[in-house]
């Protein structure tokens, strides 16, 4: 099939390469010329595991090109995906510029029947307003050209999503066309020649159930975190209490980690996004108000508990800090947990050194050349002479370090673990004052 992706980043980028990588002939486009230029010079904007090297073999094999010309990208493929940012508005609600901008040029170029697949995380109610912006620049045009626009909410893992799309859990589609229906059965039928995975629905209902995953992930986070906090008070382990909940098939292990709070592009603003759109409606989430909140309480646990320790006075101390990212195997560092401890100690007089596997480029890029934030070329090189380490980011290479080298390198021997990665007696066993979260 002919596919056109409007939007390189994480959602666009991967699905793109991912349809190219069964046999599709896929056009990227994006209206960011840098983004664009990295791509055609075989790089990727992005930090994906294994997406480098799927694009690369996708556009050696002529099957997946990059354009910045709209109308050369609508009239390329029968399936239009849209897959651009909407980030959160000054009221909270997603924004819709960058969708609706993608579709007037469809509505502009196309000339014969086109599947619009809203792939981006939008609002209930948006492909409505695709299809009306597309009605009216046909009308414009003075032509009558037949469309169908579809939901096709993704739920890829950043660090994951290669793996995802390729071997989805499920694919939800909303539709109320025969025709597109068909037509993405087609082009899904290779990844789920095991057993069928298409969930198909309403669109509304498909536009609904992208926010409704996302919000329940982000509510078991946040009553973990505040489990955590009772814990705490109550002289229990989290721990103990996750393997003894999640033991029940009913709850089951995932997302049930306790830490300094959940960040990314997802949970944040899509979390924002559904309390706005239920306002708008006259009602109010209590339940994902109260996860809201508690994320934004739990970002400041790991401050409180470094305040506590140094009795409110961090001037002139230094701080290793693992971990920039706001989760592991990725360079994405928006609305982060790090970003929040890092501008608290800066502003407490403290200074920080800190180390991440992929995300250093991406903390430059954010603080600039903020003064007393230096970076290190691994997890070692940020302990000399700190008087603490915090731990922000559960990498892979951070779980098993050598904690005699840790005491030798610390001025004084502090951790703060603001994810769980090791066992309170085995921290203590070093001679090292532990301070996790909920244990």
């Amino acid at each position: 099939m002919k596919v056109t992706v409007v939007g390189t980043g994480y959602v666009g980028l991967v699905s793109g390469a991912c349809l190219a990588e069964v046999g599709n002939d896929v056009l990227c486009m994006d209206v960011d010329a840098a983004k664009i230029k990295i791509l055609e010079e075989g790089g990727i904007p992005i930090h994906e595991s294994g997406l480098l090297d799927m694009v690369r073999r996708n556009v050696e094999a002529g099957r997946l090109k990059f354009t910045t010309n709209a109308e050369v990208a609508v009239r390329h493929g029968t399936i239009q995906f849209i897959a651009v940012g909407t980030p959160p508005d000054e009221d909270g609600s997603a924004d819709l510029k960058y969708v609706l901008d993608a579709a007037k040029n469809i509505g502009r170029y196309m000339s014969d029947y086109k599947v619009v697949v809203d792939k981006s995380t939008v609002p209930v109610g948006t492909a409505d307003k695709v299809s009306a912006t597309i009605t009216q620049a046909l009308k414009e045009r003075g032509v009558d050209v037949p469309f169908s626009v579809i939901s096709n909410p993704e739920f890829l893992k950043e660090g994951a999503a290669i793996e995802d799309f390729m071997r989805p859990d499920r694919i939800v589609i909303g539709a109320d066309d025969e025709q597109a229906l068909h037509l993405m059965r087609g082009l899904y039928a290779p990844f789920q020649r095991n057993h069928e995975r298409l969930v198909t629905m309403d669109v509304r209902s498909a536009e609904l159930t992208k926010y409704a995953a996302n919000a329940m992930l982000a509510t078991r986070i946040s009553f973990m975190n505040e489990l955590a906090n009772l814990a705490e008070l109550l002289g229990a382990d989290i721990e103990s209490v996750r393997k003894g909940i999640g033991s029940d098939p009913r709850i089951g292990y995932d997302f049930l980690y306790a830490g300094c709070g959940y960040g990314g592009s997802c949970f944040p603003k899509d979390v924002k996004a559904l309390i706005t759109s239920a306002q708008a409606k006259d009602y109010d989430l209590k339940v994902l108000n109260a996860v809201e909140l508690a994320n934004d309480a739990q970002k400041q646990v790991l401050l409180r508990k470094i305040k506590r320790h140094f009795k409110d006075n961090l001037q002139g101390k230094h701080f290793a800090l693992w971990g920039l990212a706001f989760k592991p195997n990725t360079d994405d560092m928006r609305e982060a947990p790090s970003r929040i401890v890092i501008e608290h100690l800066l502003a407490a007089g403290a200074t920080v050194s800190a180390y991440d596997p992929v995300a250093i480029h991406e903390a430059k890029r954010i603080f600039k050349d903020v003064a007393g934030l230096t970076f290190g070329e691994n997890q070692n090189t940020v302990l000399k002479n700190a008087d603490a380490l915090v731990i922000v980011t559960e990498w892979k290479e951070f779980r098993s370090p050598d904690f005699s080298y840790i005491k030798q390198q610390l001025k004084s021997s502090v951790v703060f673990d603001g994810r769980n990665l090791y066992a309170p007696k085995l921290v203590a066993a070093h001679g090292i004052d532990y301070y996790p979260i909920g244990r």
